[in-house]
C-alpha cells in the first residue's frame, strides 16, 4: 500500500498551491464582502485546466484523474473554499454528462465545461425536497420532439456564471413518473434566475432561486435513459461529496496554517503562546483531525481512479473531514482568542466556511444513514 503522491501529483499540488497564493488568497476577502460571483478568478481557474483534471483530453479534460483532482481542490480551499467549491458545483454536471451522456452531449456540452469556456449548475434541490428527493416536484411534458420543463428551483448554485445546467424533472413520458435528468441551456427562454441568496461563509458561491416557466428542451438533451434521474443525481452527489471532503481539508489546513503562525507571534507574559501547554494541546488536535480526514479523503479520490463505486466511501470522507474541519475552525478561534473574532481576520471568514461542509451535498445526518445503509447490506 503506498501512501505516496507521485511526481505528477506533487507538481500539481504544488502548482496549486502556488496558484492559491498568486490569484485566489489577494482576493478571498473581497469575495467574501462583496457576495458575488467571482467571475475572473474563475477564468484563471480555467485557463489552468482546474475544471477538467480528471477527464481524458478527448472531452476537453487534463487527465490527471481525481487524486489531482483532489488534490487541487484542497489547496484552493487553503485560503478561499469558494475557489475550490467552484470546482466542484462545476464536476456535478461534468460527471453526470461524462457517465450518462451521448457522445454528441459530451462533445457539445462536456468539453466546453472541462476546458472552462463554460461553467454549470446542478438543479436539483426544490423547496419541500431537502433531503428527501422523492418530494421533487418540477414537471417535464413531452411535446413532439421536445419537452416542456415547468418548475422552481432552490440554492442552484453557480447560477450567475453557468450557461449549462443538469435539471431533474418527474417525466411525464415515463408512466410512473419517475425523474430525470436534462441538459439545460440556461440562455433558454423562459429559464430565470430571480434571484441568488446571502449566505453566512462562502459567500460568492451565488446559490440561487429557479423559476423554469415552460422552458422547452429537445429531447436529444434527455440525460441517461428517460426516468434514471436519481441514478445520475446519486452517481454525480457521490462525486460531489468528494469535493466537500476535499474542500473541508483544506480549510482545516488554513485554519491549523493561521494558528501556528499566530501562536508563534502573538505573546503573552513575554513569551509566544505556542509555548503554553493548552495551545501546543489545540495545535496537536487540529493537525490530528486534519490529517485524519486528509487520508480518508486521498483514499477515495483513489478509488474512484480504480474506477470503483464510492457511494459510501465518499459519504464517510464527506462526514468525517466536515465535522474535522468545524471542529478544527473552532479550536483555531481558541487560539487566535478576541482577535480571530475580529472580520478583518482570515480564521473568522474560515470559521464560516467551515460549516456549510456540513449542510451542502447532504447534511451529515443523511450521511450517517448512507454509511449505515451500506454496512447493513454489505453484511447481510
Amino acid at each position: 500500500m503506498d501512501f505516496a503522491l507521485n511526481e505528477q501529483e506533487k507538481m500539481i499540488q504544488s502548482m496549486a498551491r502556488d496558484f492559491a497564493q498568486r490569484w485566489v488568497k489577494p482576493v478571498a476577502m473581497e469575495i467574501d464582502r462583496k457576495c458575488e460571483f467571482p467571475f475572473e478568478l474563475a477564468k484563471e481557474m480555467g485557463s489552468m485546466g482546474y475544471f477538467g483534471l480528471p477527464y481524458p483530453p478527448d472531452y476537453g479534460g487534463v487527465g490527471a484523474g481525481y487524486t489531482g483532482w483532489v488534490l487541487v481542490i484542497e489547496q484552493l480551499s487553503c485560503v478561499s473554499m469558494v475557489a475550490g467549491a467552484i470546482i466542484g458545483v462545476n464536476s456535478l454536471a461534468e460527471e453526470s454528462i461524462f457517465r450518462y451522456g451521448t457522445e454528441e452531449q459530451k462533445q457539445r456540452f462536456l468539453i466546453p465545461l472541462a476546458r472552462g469556456d463554460n461553467l454549470s449548475s446542478f438543479a436539483f434541490t426544490e423547496s419541500a425536497t431537502g433531503s428527501d428527493p422523492m418530494a421533487i416536484e418540477t414537471r417535464a411534458r413531452p411535446d413532439g420532439s421536445d419537452y416542456i420543463i415547468t418548475g422552481q428551483k432552490q440554492f442552484v448554485a453557480l447560477s450567475p456564471a453557468s450557461q449549462v445546467a443538469i435539471v431533474f424533472a418527474r417525466d411525464e413520458k415515463d408512466k410512473t413518473g419517475r425523474v430525470s435528468a436534462f441538459i439545460m441551456e440556461t440562455s433558454s427562454p423562459g429559464y430565470n434566475m430571480r434571484y441568488s441568496c446571502e449566505t453566512l461563509g462562502v459567500r460568492g458561491l451565488s446559490p440561487s432561486v429557479i423559476y423554469l416557466d415552460d422552458v422547452r428542451v429537445p429531447e436529444k438533451n434527455l440525460l441517461g435513459e428517460p426516468g434514471t434521474g436519481y441514478k445520475i443525481m446519486l452517481e454525480a452527489i457521490s462525486v460531489g461529496k468528494l469535493a466537500v471532503a476535499a474542500e473541508a481539508v483544506g480549510v482545516g489546513q488554513g485554519a491549523l496554517d493561521l494558528s501556528i503562525n499566530y501562536a508563534r507571534d502573538r505573546k503573552a507574559y513575554g513569551n509566544p503562546i505556542a509555548e503554553l501547554l493548552s495551545t501546543k494541546w489545540l495545535l496537536a488536535e487540529m493537525a490530528s483531525r486534519v490529517e485524519a480526514s486528509r487520508w480518508l479523503t486521498y483514499r477515495t479520490a483513489f478509488l474512484r481512479d480504480q474506477g470503483a463505486s464510492i457511494m459510501k466511501e465518499s459519504a464517510m470522507a464527506k462526514f468525517f473531514a466536515s465535522q474535522a474541519a468545524v471542529d478544527v475552525t473552532r479550536m483555531a478561534m481558541q487560539v487566535h482568542g478576541a482577535y480571530g473574532y475580529m472580520k478583518d481576520m482570515e480564521i473568522e471568514r474560515l470559521y464560516r466556511d467551515a460549516k456549510l461542509t456540513e449542510i451542502y451535498e447532504g447534511v451529515s445526518e443523511i450521511q450517517r444513514v448512507i454509511i449505515a445503509d451500506h454496512l447493513l447490506r454489505e453484511n447481510a
